[in-house]
């Protein structure tokens, strides 16, 4: 319940530092309630898509084997969603937002966006690739975070960040 900071190389799996809270929370808890649960927020599109791509094979699996939808949701909202994914992720938000500090902003500030942390209950933020918010960056980033816990009325929103360079 308290935030942390992941630092370790390249491929050693810092990812599964935070999905696997992300997940056990949304399973806990009221998992087919369509409200965001979990914002990652990664420096670049690719990123998100990268991971975007890894959810949905980590999602086909739990299919095969199971033979339903995997009950934690997730999708990508970056600015190259196109009308019909933000219309999706607006009529049923996912548990886990994968974006990028950019399109947080706009969540922010755009009113069709609000309602994803408005109406959310927003219990983690992840800053991904940490060490890239560095400078004036790294202060914009820091207010941003601010507003958002202050949007969300989470003032101990549980925030991780991970770094493969960081000391």
């Amino acid at each position: 319940g308290k935030p942390y900071v992941v630092t370790s190389g390249t491929g050693s799996g810092k990812t599964f530092t935070y999905f696997v809270p992300i997940f056990d929370a949304v399973l806990r808890n009221r998992p087919e309630e369509p409200r965001v649960r979990a914002i990652v927020v990664y420096p670049m599109n690719a990123l998100a898509n990268s991971q975007e791509m890894a959810l949905r094979q980590l999602a086909s699996r739990y299919q095969r084997r199971f033979g339903r939808e995997m009950p934690v949701r997730f999708a990508s909202y970056t600015g190259q969603a196109n009308d019909d994914q933000r219309k999706s992720i607006h009529d049923r938000p996912p548990h886990i937002l994968l974006t990028n500090y950019v399109m947080l902003e706009c969540m922010l500030l755009r009113s069709s966006d609000q309602r994803l942390i408005d109406n959310s209950a927003l219990e983690f933020l992840v800053l991904d690739e940490l060490h890239t918010y560095r400078g004036r960056q790294g202060a914009d980033i820091a207010l941003l975070v601010r507003r958002l816990k202050e949007r969300a009325g989470k003032p101990d929103l549980l925030t991780v960040g991970t770094s493969a360079t960081m000391a």
